[in-house]
Order: C-alpha cells, then sequence, then structure tokens
C-alpha cells in the first residue's frame, strides 16, 4: 500500500511538472503571437534605427568628417599663435611680457582641450570611420607641432 502511494505521488509530480513547463510555453507563445516580442526587443530595435539615424546620415558623415579636421586645425592655430607670441616676448616690455605670458598659458589650455576633443571623438566607435585616412589617429598633447596629414 505505501509503495502504491508513492508511485501515485510520483505520478502526480511528474504530472505537476509537466504542465508548470507546458503553461511557460504557452506563455512565450502567447508573448510573441500578441506583439510582447516588440516589446522585448524594442531596446535592440531602438539602438540600430539610431543608429541608422545618425551614422547612416548623410549629415552625420559629413559632419563628422569636417570636425575632426576642425580640432586638428585649432590645435595648428593654438600652436602659431603660441609661437608668434614666443617670438614677440623676446622685445616686449615687462608689462607686455605679463600679457604674453598669460596668453600663452590660455592658449596652451585651449590646446590641450582641442587635443583631448580630437582624441575623444577619434576613439568612439561611431565616429571614427569617419575621420579622413590622412588625419593622424590621436594627437599628442605634449608634441610641440602637430601635423593634421599623415
Amino acid at each position: 500500500m505505501v509503495m502504491g502511494q508513492v508511485r501515485e505521488g510520483a505520478r502526480l509530480g511528474t504530472w505537476a511538472v509537466g504542465g508548470v513547463i507546458g503553461l511557460a510555453v504557452l506563455y512565450v507563445i502567447g508573448v510573441f503571437a500578441f506583439g510582447g516580442a516588440g516589446w522585448i526587443t524594442a531596446p535592440f530595435r531602438g539602438e540600430a534605427e539610431e543608429r541608422g539615424n545618425t551614422v547612416g546620415s548623410g549629415e552625420f558623415r559629413q559632419a563628422t568628417y569636417e570636425e575632426f579636421f576642425d580640432l586638428c586645425e585649432a590645435v595648428q592655430n593654438a600652436e602659431g599663435t603660441i609661437q608668434a607670441l614666443q617670438e614677440e616676448r623676446k622685445a616686449a616690455s615687462e608689462v607686455r611680457t605679463t600679457q604674453i605670458d598669460q596668453s600663452i598659458t590660455a592658449l596652451r589650455a585651449a590646446r590641450i582641450e582641442s587635443v583631448n576633443a580630437y582624441n575623444a571623438k577619434a576613439a568612439q566607435e561611431h565616429r571614427a570611420p569617419f575621420r579622413d585616412k590622412d588625419l593622424p589617429y590621436r594627437l599628442d598633447a605634449a608634441a610641440e607641432r602637430t601635423t593634421c596629414t599623415n
């Protein structure tokens, strides 16, 4: 009699587990059948759509391409101005020397900001493909001179 009860309990347990699995399968089928799959995949589709709207956009590609040149040119402009001020400093009065030193300090800071912006954008996966092949991969903040073509 005890053995029969154990078998009956095992049979009921098997039916219970099978029922739970069956309900789970029906739930998944229902989710996909009634549009739940759209809700589940929305984040992935949204990312793909956003990428298509930006990276796939001709305006984005052109703006990014020009942005790399603009940042590199800003670095070169700061370097040129620093050099001109250093030349002027040789014959400047004491008051003017102080002004020149302040200007050079500000220009060096602006140059470093431009270098960092260039390098940050060059490292971005969605922007890097639109950097001209003649532009350097990275700019060196410690370099005296920047070359914007290889």
